[in-house]
C-alpha cells in the first residue's frame, strides 16, 4: 500500500506507458495468425511474408535509438503518439494490401518505425523518469509485464476474425485495437512535465548526444551487456520462428504451439515482475548472464529429447519466465551507467544488437534447416552461444560492477 501511494501521482503516466506498449507488442506478436490466409490470397509465398517482418524487427532495431535522442530534443509525448498514429497507419495499409508492397511498407516498414516510437525502450525510459530510483527496478518490471498481456487480448480477437470473416479483418481488429494506443501514448506523455532528476557523478546528462553515444561505446560494461542481448535476440526469435515448425515436424498436434505461445506470455508476466524486483536488490548485469545460462540449459533440456506435450508446455513456461526479465535489467543497468537523460537513445542502441541477433535466429535457423534438414545443428549453437553470452556476462560483472551513482553536491 505505501508504495501505491508513493506511486499514485505517476500513475496515470504509468498506466499509459504499459497500455501503449501492451497494445503494441500484443498485436505485433499476432501478425503469425493471418500468414496462411493472407499469402494464399494474394499470391505471395511465407519467405515473403517473413522478409516484411524481418524488416519490421530491423527497422524497429536500427531506429530505437534516432527515437531515443529525439525524445530528449522533442519530448516524449510527440514521439509516442506519431509512433501511435503511424502505427494506425500501417495496420490500415497492411489491412489493404493487394500484393508484396503493401505488406512490406504497411506490416514491415511503418509498423517498425513506429515501434521503435512506441515499445519497451520508450515505454520503460517513460517509467524510469517517473518513478524515484528506490522503485525504478520494480516499475519497471510491472511494465515490461504488460508486454504480453496484449497478446492475450490481440490474439484469440485476430484468430476469430480471421476464421470467420478472413484475414483483411482481422487486420482491422488489430487496428481498432491499436486506435487505443493514441490517448495512451499522449497520457504517458505527461511525463516531459516532470522536473529533471538530480544528476549523479559520472552522469552525461549535460552532454550532447554525440557525445553520450561515445561514452556508451567505450563503456565496457556497456558494450559487454550489448554484445550479449545479440545472443538473447537471437534464442528468443529462434524459438517463436521455428517451435511451431519442430512441433509439427515431430508429429505433434498443430494446437500445441499456440498453447506452448500462451504459455510463454503468461508466465513472462510473472518472469518480469520478478526480475524487476530482484534488479533492485542483487546486480543487474550479473542477473542477465544468470538469465542467458538457464535460458540455454532448458533450451537443451528440451531439444535433446524427443518433444511431448507435457515437456512442450513445461518448456515454455520455464523459458517465459525468462523470456522479458531481461528488459527491466537492461533498463535500469543504463540509467546506473549514463542516468536518465539519454537512456532511451542509448538503451536503444543495446536493442539494436538485439535485434540484429533477433533476424540472424529467425534466418539462420531456417538456412540451417534447409541445408541440413533438422534444428539439431542451430538449438547446439543457440545453446553454445547463450552459455558463453551469460558465463561472459555474470564474469564480467563480478570482475567490473558499475559504479554506483552518487549525489552531485550542492
Amino acid at each position: 500500500m505505501a508504495i501505491l501511494k508513493e506511486l499514485r501521482p505517476v500513475m496515470p503516466i504509468l498506466i499509459g506507458a504499459s497500455v501503449m506498449l501492451s497494445l503494441g507488442m500484443g498485436v505485433r506478436q499476432s501478425f503469425g495468425l493471418v500468414m496462411q490466409p493472407l499469402t494464399r490470397d494474394i499470391a505471395l509465398t511465407v519467405s515473403d511474408f517473413a522478409l516484411a517482418m524481418s524488416v519490421q524487427n530491423l527497422a524497429w532495431g536500427f531506429l530505437q535509438p534516432v527515437a531515443g535522442a529525439l525524445a530528449v530534443r522533442w519530448g516524449f509525448r510527440p514521439i509516442m503518439t506519431a509512433g501511435a498514429a503511424l502505427y494506425v497507419a500501417g495496420l490500415a495499409l497492411f489491412a489493404m494490401a493487394g500484393g508484396m508492397t503493401g505488406v512490406m511498407l504497411g506490416g514491415g516498414v511503418l509498423i517498425g518505425v513506429a515501434l521503435a516510437c512506441t515499445a519497451s525502450a520508450i515505454s520503460l525510459a517513460v517509467g524510469a523518469r517517473s518513478v524515484p530510483a528506490k522503485l525504478r527496478s520494480l516499475v519497471l518490471g510491472a511494465i515490461t509485464a504488460t508486454g504480453s498481456l496484449g497478446a492475450l487480448l490481440s490474439a484469440p480477437l485476430g484468430q476469430l476474425l480471421t476464421t470467420e470473416h478472413g484475414w483483411r479483418a482481422g487486420l482491422l481488429g488489430f487496428l481498432a485495437l491499436v486506435v487505443f494506443m493514441l490517448p495512451a501514448a499522449w497520457i504517458a506523455g505527461r511525463v516531459d512535465r516532470l522536473s529533471p532528476p538530480t544528476p549523479a557523478t559520472g552522469d552525461i546528462s549535460a552532454a550532447s548526444p554525440r557525445v553520450a553515444l561515445a561514452a556508451a561505446l567505450r563503456n565496457p560494461s556497456f558494450l559487454v551487456m550489448t554484445a550479449a542481448y545479440f545472443v538473447c535476440g537471437m534464442q528468443l526469435l529462434f524459438i517463436t520462428t521455428h517451435l511451431p515448425s519442430y512441433l509439427a515436424i515431430c508429429g505433434m498436434d498443430p494446437s500445441l504451439s499456440a498453447g506452448a505461445l500462451g504459455a510463454i506470455a503468461l508466465f513472462n508476466v510473472f518472469g518480469s515482475l520478478f526480475f524487476g524486483w530482484a534488479g533492485g536488490h542483487w546486480s543487474k548485469l550479473g542477473l542477465l548472464g544468470g538469465i542467458y545460462i538457464a535460458r540455454s540449459i532448458v533450451l537443451a533440456c528440451y531439444f535433446v529429447m524427443p518433444p511431448t506435450p507435457a515437456s512442450t508446455l513445461v518448456f515454455a513456461s520455464a523459458m517465459g519466465f525468462l523470456w522479458l526479465g531481461v528488459g527491466p535489467l537492461v533498463a535500469g543497468s543504463v540509467v546506473e551507467m549514463f542516468g536518465l537523460r539519454w537512456q532511451a537513445m542509448i538503451q536503444g542502441v543495446a536493442f539494436m544488437s538485439h535485434q540484429v541477433g533477433s533476424f540472424a535466429g529467425a534466418l539462420g535457423g531456417g538456412l540451417l534447416f534447409d541445408a541440413l534438414g533438422s534444428y539439431d545443428l542451430a538449438w547446439r549453437l543457440g545453446v553454445a552461444l547463450g552459455l558463453t553470452a551469460g558465463l561472459v556476462q555474470v564474469t564480467f560483472a563480478l570482475m567490473r560492477p558499475p559504479p554506483a551513482p552518487r549525489p552531485i553536491p550542492a
